[in-house]
């Protein structure tokens, strides 16, 4: 498939025909939504070869979301951290706060093309649901939202942000409350009506053609970073981190770099309470292959193959599966993928704020976590290119009133060291 940004993707063989990548993904849906999903594939396929289309998107790109987004040098967390030197892909920096716009554009694009009327889908953190508005409020569309309760009341900011904009925040009661059943009340709304609306995924997970297409739209990420590094420091990163729950900004990143055998490729899930608990969302690293909204991915679930309840600090990550790209990617070892829990998220989130002036979403604070263990192991000439796929507004609230931080005044010849910092944070909560 053609990268709907640049000339080509490295992945171009992957999916295979049937939409799997190695033997995840594929389409697991009832027959008469197949059909749907056939119409929704061959209208990607005829619009991402459209040069009428990939200009209009490319437009957008520029003068409404803001690409691209800059890469920076977080000098002074490299410099607390002690080794490599990290660096941000500012994707909080686009219109909306996130990445999540780079393919609700392109989707909501699409649903224009197919004639559709109304687009729907499910939310998390928020992120996509804002950016989804966003771009339905730009195309004359209508727009459902479904958002699970604990989601709603954690991150008020962004439902208010839907609202404003237009669309119909749809509160789950099911399940969890939270992001996985706000997926099964979006695809039952999807099944009631596939003709006049389209259900716009917000990652690379979902029946075929899903995880495919938001991978491509989100490829702009990783075709920019990887020009804009080899122009900051004249070569390519030693290593890339990004978070994944779904996986769609990791596989933004990571998909202009799986070719690049020398750079290494970090995916960072949620730990949540630890490894030892049941309160984490760590699918690839604790599950096994399972059926999941549509497709075939590695899954954290019970002994009768069905999902167990998972938990993240980071309501965009608190999914029991993966894209099955990234299921594919663990597999032949091209990525590696790790955990990070909600302390050291946390801890993350304080710190980029206190030492860069850059608040991060908490999803991209476990990226940001992770990147800083990992420069404690590496020679200071080495580079870390860390995927901060969005800023923290939506998190504010939430973090200062369940996880405060008094006043944090560094002693003297401390300013910039990472340890003492956190000491600081861990001794005077």
């Amino acid at each position: 498939m053609k990268n709907l940004v640049n000339e080509k993707i490295n992945t171009a063989s992957l999916p295979d025909e049937n939409g799997y990548f190695g033997s995840y993904g594929g389409s697991f849906v009832p027959p008469e939504l197949q059909s749907v999903m056939d119409e929704v594939t061959q209208a990607y396929e005829k619009i991402s070869r459209d040069p009428e289309f990939i200009a209009q998107l490319r437009d957008l790109q520029e003068h409404y979301t803001g690409r691209p987004s800059p890469v920076f040098h977080a000098k002074n967390l490299s410099r607390a951290a002690g080794g490599a030197q990290i660096y941000l892909k500012r994707e909080d920096l686009n219109h909306t706060g996130a990445h999540k716009i780079n393919h609700c554009l392109g989707e909501a694009l699409l649903a224009k093309r197919m004639g559709k009327k109304k687009v729907i889908a499910e939310t998390g953190a928020g992120q996509h649901g804002v950016a989804l508005a966003t771009a339905a409020a730009l195309l004359g569309l209508e727009c459902d939202i479904y958002m699970g309760e604990v989601d709603v009341m954690k991150e008020a900011p962004n439902v208010s942000r839907m609202k404003i904009l237009g669309a119909r925040v749809i509160p789950v009661k099911s399940g969890t409350r939270t992001l996985k059943d706000a997926v099964d009340e979006a695809f039952k709304a999807y099944l009631k009506d596939p003709v006049t609306q389209i259900y716009c995924i917000g990652s690379v997970v979902g029946p075929h053609p899903f995880p495919m297409m938001v991978r491509d739209f989100q490829s702009v990420i990783g075709v920019e970073a990887k020009e804009q590094m080899q122009k900051m420091t004249g070569r390519l990163p030693d290593s890339i981190v990004a978070c994944v729950g779904g996986g769609s900004n990791a596989m933004g990143i990571f998909s202009a770099f799986l070719d690049d055998r020398d750079v290494s490729l970090y995916g960072v899930e949620p730990a949540g309470m630890g490894l030892d608990t049941d309160q984490h969302a760590a699918s690839i690293t604790m599950g096994k292959p399972g059926i999941l909204h549509g497709f075939k991915t590695i899954l954290i679930q019970d002994e009768n193959g069905q999902p167990l309840p998972v938990y993240s600090i980071a309501s965009g990550l608190d999914y029991p599966g993966a894209g099955p790209q990234h299921c594919y990617l663990h597999d032949i070892k091209r990525v590696n993928y790790t955990t990070i829990t909600d302390r050291e998220a946390v801890e993350a989130f304080y710190a980029l704020s206190r030492m860069e002036g850059i608040i991060p979403a908490l999803e991209s604070s476990h990226a940001v976590a992770y990147a800083v263990k990992l420069a404690q192991t590496m020679d200071k000439d080495k580079t870390i290119l860390v995927n901060l796929s969005g800023r923290g507004d939506k998190d504010i609230d939430f973090v200062m009133a369940n996880y405060p931080l008094v006043e944090y005044e560094p002693e003297e010849g401390s300013r910039n060291d990472y340890k003492e910092f956190l000491t600081h944070i861990h001794s005077r909560r």
